[in-house]
């Protein structure tokens, strides 16, 4: 086949010029001329009105693109599985019987007794008069019936939230305290949303303990000061700041108030030892029924140990009150009744010591990085909790961010503190025998009772009594156990772990956390950079032997 090409030259029109190729074919067939469009001179306007025909094509399909995904992701959004799945009470409620609503009845009802005095103690430990803690223990209990996921998790302040606010606020007082609250929450239902729970992977267990365990010395030391009744003397937020003030001060100890919070802390240990007493077989289906009935009481009172020790303290210092003697420190006047329902000072607010008038931005600033830290401990706490109850189940954590998120939200609107879940609680709601999220229906109507009928008797509790109950309980969060195996296993675990510890004690907690989590990427960074590499020898015959 022969091939011939003849140019044609541009018209001056404006027409593009055009090679002809024309080919005859070898058997004498007719040939066939084929015009190729060729490029001109300056392609340049052509090019530039051929692509913003393809710029407003493109962004006419991507805009297609993305109404239709959106569309398809409210679809999505709306369906009857995730509506069940972000609103666990739709799954378990429709199933919801008699004895369930028993199970959950005497479990709301022990828990309550076990959330009054802990409340009230937990405001002392962030820096608030008593009834921020009932605030904080009734509205979120009712908001976790709805989102939350786990049956046993009632929600309200613990000590290591507490710890953490007073350290965020400080004595600026309880509006900072709310917008905390509010803050958290956000932080919270934002990481839920976006599912950034793989942060609190970042928190491994040896930084986890340290810190633990250092919440707890420094707790069990701002208790300290009321147990000998020098709390008004002693201020500082880290361990060696307090006990620089304890041992200046130590002249001012109240003796009346030592002594009680002694009495107090060897009666709590006591009652708690009472519980792990069992009578009868180990096996409970050979014991009697008189040996079973006599070990649910043990439980039982070993179980509302701290609600009775506030009565009995508080019934002391009433009577001495009545007879116009006052030997002991008390918590003082509590307000009767429900909080406003009223929003966080987006505002900012007027401060009545000085006068002067505090914008939001200075609350947020006074504030600090305790707005991304409290989140996320709240956060480990309350997941950490669920995968201890779930007896194997997965736990939805996403679902529990957003639940946590929601609460504390809920919570400051009525002039409450953060709370999250607390493993204390959880236990006792375990051992009562919840089936349900709603047994925290029962734990926040006792509170919310407390509130409007009890308040009068609560200005008699000693602060040394709630000082005892406190101590007696956060002691054994010291995990001096967990060192042990971390130097037989993986010595090197112990870096993070007493990094953490040492830090929390003498700095600031968030000091503490960033380091021990610093140590760990560092780790994670080294090993990388140095991995193991075992290379095999193969032999020349092992190799001929395979081919």
């Amino acid at each position: 086949m022969t091939a011939m090409s003849d140019k044609h030259s541009s018209n001056g029109d404006g027409q593009e010029n055009r090679k002809s190729l024309t080919s005859h074919l070898p058997d004498g067939g007719s040939s066939s001329t084929i015009c190729i469009p060729e490029p001109m001179g300056s392609t340049d306007f052509i090019l530039v009105n051929d692509d913003t025909r393809r710029r407003n094509t493109t962004l006419k399909e991507n805009l297609s693109k993305l109404q239709t995904k959106a569309k398809e992701k409210i679809r999505k959004g709306c369906t009857k599985k995730l509506l069940m799945k972000r609103l666990p009470i739709t799954r378990w409620f429709p199933a919801y019987n008699i004895p369930f609503a028993v199970g959950d009845l005497v479990a709301g009802i022990t828990v309550g007794l076990t959330v009054i005095p802990q409340a009230l103690a937990y405001a002392n430990i962030a820096g608030l008069p008593p009834q921020y803690g009932l605030y904080g223990s009734f509205f979120g209990c009712l908001l976790y019936i709805i989102f939350g996921s786990c049956k046993d998790v009632p929600m309200g302040p613990t000590a290591i939230i507490s710890l953490l606010t007073y350290q965020a606020v400080g004595d600026k007082g309880p509006e900072h305290a709310i917008m905390l609250t509010f803050l958290s929450g956000c932080v919270i239902l934002l990481m839920g949303i976006l599912g950034l729970g793989f942060v609190i992977d970042f928190v491994s267990g040896p930084v986890s303990s340290g810190f633990t365990s250092a919440v707890a010395l420094i707790i069990v030391t701002s208790q300290i000061k009321d147990l000998l009744g020098i709390g008004q003397y002693v201020k500082g937020n880290t361990f060696v700041e307090m006990w620089t003030a304890i041992i200046q001060n130590f002249q001012h100890v109240r003796v009346a108030d030592t002594v009680l919070g002694i009495i107090c802390i060897v009666v709590l240990l006591l009652l708690r030892a009472l519980g792990a007493i069992s009578i009868g077989p180990k096996d409970n289906e050979k014991k009697l029924m008189s040996q079973k009935i006599t070990n649910k009481v043990l439980w039982l009172v070993s179980t509302t140990r701290n609600a009775t020790l506030v009565i009995v303290t508080g019934i002391i210092g009433w009577a001495l009150a009545d007879k116009g003697q006052k030997p002991f420190i008390l918590i003082g006047e509590v307000p009767a009744g429900l909080p406003n329902i009223q929003p966080p000072a987006f505002t900012g607010y007027t401060d009545e010591a000085t006068g002067e008038h505090v914008s939001f931005s200075d609350i947020v600033s006074n504030l600090g990085s305790g707005i991304i830290v409290l989140p996320i401990l709240a956060i480990l706490e309350n997941i950490s909790i669920c995968k201890a109850f779930s007896a194997g189940k997965s736990v939805d954590a996403t679902q529990e961010m957003i639940a946590i998120g929601i609460c504390n939200i809920g919570n400051s609107f009525v002039q409450a503190f953060p709370g999250t879940g607390a493993l204390a609680r959880s236990a006792v709601n375990n051992a009562s025998g919840v089936r349900t999220p709603l047994g925290g229906l029962y734990t926040g109507l006792l509170v919310i009772l407390s509130l409007l009928f009890f308040t009068p008797f609560f200005q008699f509790i000693p602060k040394t009594a709630l000082g005892a109950l406190i101590i007696a309980a956060v002691i054994f969060m010291v995990e001096v156990k967990v060192v042990k195996p971390m130097y037989r296993c993986k010595k090197i675990d112990l870096i993070p772990f007493l990094g953490t510890f040492i830090f929390c004690l003498a700095i600031k907690l968030e000091i503490g956390i960033i380091v021990g989590v610093g140590i760990n990427i560092l780790f994670i960074l080294y090993q990388a950079a140095r991995p193991k590499i075992s290379i095999d020898r193969l032999f020349v015959s092992t190799l001929l032997s395979s081919s």
